[in-house]
């Protein structure tokens, strides 16, 4: 495994331990992981054992998932990992707090809203650039009071109307 790709997975796996610290504080043991994914990991090796039970876990799911990726997904992977790198930490916090609300979201919810994040970027990029522009413009009360009327008002409701034009 190559350098970058290791520095890929290590990112990876750092952002995922979260979603694994509710679960009990059990470790992976090296000698537990299949020799591919210590092969990954050989890095972390030398002091796996130091590492807390979450992150042992989170470590070795994440590489089993990259394991199981084909070439297009490690190659998407990685090009999302290269983006994470170049944001600033506010901007990574941003995206954390966004990630967690989306998974308070029902099902239901969620997928309205990739439903609406679709109908978004099949819209053309000057489109999606003036709605962009007039979003970023709106005060945060003009911008709760649009999201109330997209949502008939209804705490907790996601509108599957398509955008109006700007």
């Amino acid at each position: 495994m190559n350098k970058r790709a290791s520095i890929l997975l290590a990112g990876m796996i750092c952002m995922a331990a979260p979603a694994f610290a509710d679960k009990a504080a059990v470790g992976v043991a090296w000698d537990a992981l299949d020799p591919q994914a210590q092969a990954l990991l050989a890095g972390q090796q030398e002091h796996w054992d130091s590492l807390p039970p979450e992150r042992q876990r989170a470590m070795a799911e994440g590489a089993q998932r990259w394991l199981a990726m084909d070439g297009i997904g490690r190659a998407q992977a990685n090009e999302r990992w290269q983006t994470w790198r170049t944001l600033t930490p506010e901007q990574r916090e941003r995206l954390r707090k966004g990630w967690q609300r989306f998974r308070e979201l029902t099902p239901e919810q969620q997928d309205a809203l990739r439903g609406a994040y679709q109908r978004f970027q099949s819209l053309p990029s000057e489109q999606r650039n003036r709605l962009r522009e007039r979003w970023e413009q709106m005060s945060p009360e003009e911008r709760r009071r649009a999201l109330q009327r997209r949502q008939g008002a209804k705490p907790g409701a996601i509108d599957k109307r398509p955008c109006p034009p700007c």
